[in-house]
């Protein structure tokens, strides 16, 4: 980045920290006694220079090189500039992070960059992902977030063009994904001429300058940061000394759970909560009477009288005597207090009839008409879906109470609720809608009210008349199969039957989907988070915001790349197409799960065994598979049953998609292993009678029919105009 560039960026976000300190009469931004600036950079409180200056670790700044470069010293960044929140920016810290180069640029390798633990994000909207070489894919390495990267290609007949960086002239660009706190980088080559590979993270510009790959080079990027989220009050348990009741607390300053950038997005998904001083007031918010009252009557005309300050603003005042304008007063509040009894209920009427447009507006706004209009179809169910009035599903969750939390995900928060016939249920408040979110919202809606299956998720109804659109389901008491196998904190583990019984449940839901159901329909987002268990530890199938309908003639579904590490299907992310067997691989990795009791993605395995699929091929390929089986299940399974599910597992991960049995021929085989569990064929209690008569009139009701379907070109659920 060319020093010009740098300059401006760092002028846009030191513009809260110059305007505070350059205030007259202010309380300084470091804590007491504390150093304030290393060098050119102001180092306001929560970071700080010395013990005791810094809230934590993560905010301790070291002073070096005779007091002129400072370096935030929990993950050694050279540190350029510092800014305060504000009523328009996030608190912002420029720093200088390493290009990541691969092994053909003859370079030794740099760590990565994590922010893991810390309250601090790769700012998505100040920075950039851009790759430098010759037909390379490189992509973010990141355990939790979508697949996010770009691959730039070099033709014979290109020029490279720095400023351009399509992807077509030896660079390409691209996006952060949103809460981005590890930063590395994977490059998978590709055919044609090869070169020096390198990539790196980049403060937003229009104009770049060019970096030399040979050099251990750094680039400045742009942090976010905040305090941490789990404080009622943000200055309660972290600043003060002693808690106080915020309630008394008169300092003119607001902590936000509020995105600054977007006030409809909540900032819970990020992890964390910003303070900022009131309008009218400056300084730092992380202190005691850090925000200080601006004189807005200072060195400014801004009456044609007298200009009195008083906190948070100023009074205009003339020459004119007291006793006139207390006559004035008596007189207006006179006049003030018969035009609001005279207008009462002229008011009351206004009011009503803003919340009743206010609510037809939202309803409009979050895809109503068009879900009223669907679900009146032959193929809708409007029989199965209920309307919600958005007062009763407030009071059902103590308005939205952040202790009625059960989750968060990328669609939305869901709360914990009680209806007012007593009914517990599982509310999902929205994100906030745009287009693309009104498809996703309705789809789910229409998707669910298809499907009637004992081991899917039953959508209650939805309430469409507030700001974000809420969905209704029953609740369901166990939370999710990745908490059951990897965060119990259970003396005991869980046993080989549950474990078979439970991938035998997915795998009947995945093929009611696939072929049952009225309407195909490919899940597209199997993982074991979204498997959720029931008070009898049922597997039930969850979260259809990206799923799809399609028709019986169709075989895939061209969509824009998105899953998650692990799960994601090798062929869909090579060809963009998504058939029912990305389906089956994402099932063959929860398999793997339950076998092996492993995370999909572990850092501290070796480095061809970071995948869970990888690590799984490779130990069975090496007769290893006895090494890798979780303790429970070889202590309570026969071999050859394991065997007989691990290479289940083996066929559902194979590269090829073709070569991956249906979720019919899965769920049959499951079966079949479960019955030579009990050759009697007698069941251990009444649920898995009538789960089983009801799996085998399935198979016979739908065989026939099944054997002879196909598929072809995809035609989502929703209108074209929708899509």
């Amino acid at each position: 980045m060319s020093n010009s560039v740098f300059q401006i960026l760092l002028l846009l976000v030191s513009l809260t920290v110059k305007a505070s300190s350059a205030a007259p009469g202010l309380a300084q931004l470091a804590k007491l006694n504390c150093t304030e600036r290393c060098g050119s950079v102001t180092i306001p409180f929560p970071f700080g220079i010395g013990p005791g200056c810094f809230l934590d670790k993560w905010y301790e700044i070291l002073c070096l090189r005779n007091g002129s470069v400072p370096i935030l010293n929990e993950r050694q960044l050279r540190v350029f500039n510092i800014s305060l929140p504000s009523g328009f920016m996030n608190g912002m810290i420029i720093v200088s992070l390493p290009i990541i180069q691969d092994v053909s640029c003859g370079v030794q390798s740099v760590a990565p960059v994590s922010l893991e633990g810390s309250q601090f994000v790769f700012s998505q909207t100040w920075n950039i992902f851009r790759s430098v070489g010759c037909n390379t894919l490189a992509t973010i390495k990141s355990t939790e977030s979508a697949v996010v990267g770009c691959k730039s290609l070099c033709p014979a007949t290109s020029n490279f063009s720095w400023y351009n960086c399509s992807g077509w002239d030896g660079c390409c660009k691209t996006t952060l994904p949103f809460n981005l706190q590890v930063f590395n980088v994977d490059f998978k080559e590709e055919e044609g001429p090869q070169g020096c590979n390198y990539a790196f993270l980049e403060a937003t510009s229009n104009i770049t300058g060019l970096y030399d790959s040979t050099m251990n080079a750094t680039v400045p990027a742009v942090l976010e940061w905040g305090i941490a989220n789990d404080t009622n009050y943000a200055l309660d348990l972290i600043l003060y000394d002693d808690p106080i009741d915020s309630s008394n607390n008169a300092d003119p300053f607001t902590c936000s759970r509020y995105n600054l950038y977007n006030p409809l997005r909540y900032v819970s998904e990020m992890p964390f909560t910003q303070c900022y001083c009131e309008r009218g007031y400056t300084g730092n918010p992380y202190l005691i009477g850090g925000c200080q009252d601006i004189d807005e009557c200072e060195g400014s005309n801004r009456c044609p009288g007298t200009c009195v300050n008083k906190p948070g603003g100023f009074d205009c005042v003339t020459g004119r005597k007291t006793a006139k304008f207390i006559v004035i007063g008596i007189g207006a509040g006179l006049g003030a207090l018969l035009l609001c009894l005279s207008l009462w209920r002229l008011y009351k009427y206004i009011k009503k009839r803003k919340e009743i447009m206010l609510k037809e507006k939202y309803f409009k706004c979050n895809g109503g008409l068009l879900l009223k209009s669907e679900l009146s179809t032959p193929e809708g169910n409007v029989e199965k879906s209920k309307l919600f009035n958005s007062k009763d599903l407030e009071k059902a969750t103590d308005y939205f109470n952040d202790n009625r939390i059960l989750g968060q995900g990328g669609q939305g928060t869901v709360y914990k609720g009680m209806l007012t016939n007593g009914k517990i249920v599982a509310i999902k408040k929205s994100k906030a809608i745009d287009g693309g979110k009104v498809e996703q919202f309705i789809n789910e809606v229409l998707i669910l009210s298809q499907i009637n299956h004992r081991n899917v998720v039953k959508l209650l109804g939805c309430c469409l008349e507030t700001d974000v659109p809420l969905l209704v389901y029953e609740f369901i008491p166990n939370g999710t199969l990745y908490q059951y196998l990897h965060d119990s904190n259970e003396e005991f583990g869980v046993s080989w039957d549950t474990r078979l019984r439970i991938a035998t449940e997915i795998a009947g839901a995945l093929f009611y989907l696939h072929s049952a159901a009225s309407i195909p329909i490919y899940h597209r987002d199997i993982k074991s988070t979204n498997i959720l268990l029931d008070e009898k530890y049922r597997a039930i199938v969850a979260d259809f915001g990206t799923s799809k309908s399609i028709s019986l003639d169709q075989t895939h579904v061209t969509t824009v790349v998105q899953g998650t590490f692990g799960y994601l299907d090798p062929e869909y992310f090579q060809s963009s197409q998504f058939t029912d067997k990305s389906d089956v691989y994402s099932f063959g990795v929860v398999l793997v799960e339950l076998l092996t009791g492993q995370k999909p993605i572990l850092s501290m395995r070796e480095k061809e065994g970071r995948s869970l699929v990888t690590y799984f091929i490779i130990s069975m390929e090496g007769n290893r598979l006895f090494d890798i089986v979780d303790a429970q299940v070889l202590k309570e399974c026969k071999k050859e049953e394991i065997s007989l599910v691990a290479n289940l597992a083996k066929r559902c991960l194979n590269l090829a998609g073709k070569a991956r049995p249906t979720m019919k021929e899965v769920a049959m085989e499951l079966e079949r292993i479960r019955k030579l569990q009990n050759p009697s064929g007698i069941q251990q209690n009444q649920e898995n009678r009538e789960a089983t008569k009801s799996y085998d009139a399935a198979f016979t009701s739908i065989q026939s029919s099944i054997d002879v379907m196909t598929f072809s070109d995809v035609q989502p659920l929703l209108p074209s105009e929708m899509r």
